[in-house]
């Protein structure tokens, strides 16, 4: 789990990109290209949960803490953890689309979460993140 841009305390995709803190947007950074592309193909990955889960900022799910993540989210508020897609309109706007928890989790992912215990599904978030997550 990480940020995509936003710094806090998960670490953030486009400083470990950009190799060193950015101040500022990560447009204007000499890698910003880079970092776009990056971020995207992150984004369209099916193994990605794209969420505002810490603090409404972008947020990258990988599938493996999935379950944890499902197990875990009585303790969130439902916007923090719906599926965030971005699509091209026929104008060339960029629109973002959301898909409310839990309609974007697979059965599979379901039951791997019901099996789960609270400590192991802590355990498998880490503790900054589910702090992070649990606080804003």
């Amino acid at each position: 789990m990480v940020m995509e841009s936003a710094s806090g305390s998960l670490p953030s995709l486009a400083q470990a990109i950009a190799g060193e803190a950015i101040r500022g947007s990560w447009w204007a950074h000499p890698k910003g290209k880079r970092i776009f592309q990056v971020t995207r193909a992150v984004r369209s990955s099916p193994e990605i949960l794209v969420c505002r889960l810490v603090a409404g900022k972008i947020t990258l799910v990988h599938e493996r803490v999935w379950p944890a993540l499902v197990h875990v989210a009585a303790r969130l508020r439902p916007e923090q953890i719906a599926r965030l897609t971005e699509e091209h309109t026929p104008t060339g706007r960029h629109r973002v689309r959301e898909t409310p928890f839990p309609d974007w989790v697979p059965e599979d992912i379901l039951s791997q979460a019901s099996a789960l215990t609270s400590e192991a599904a802590l355990a498998m978030l880490g503790a900054p993140a589910i702090e992070a997550a649990t606080t804003t």
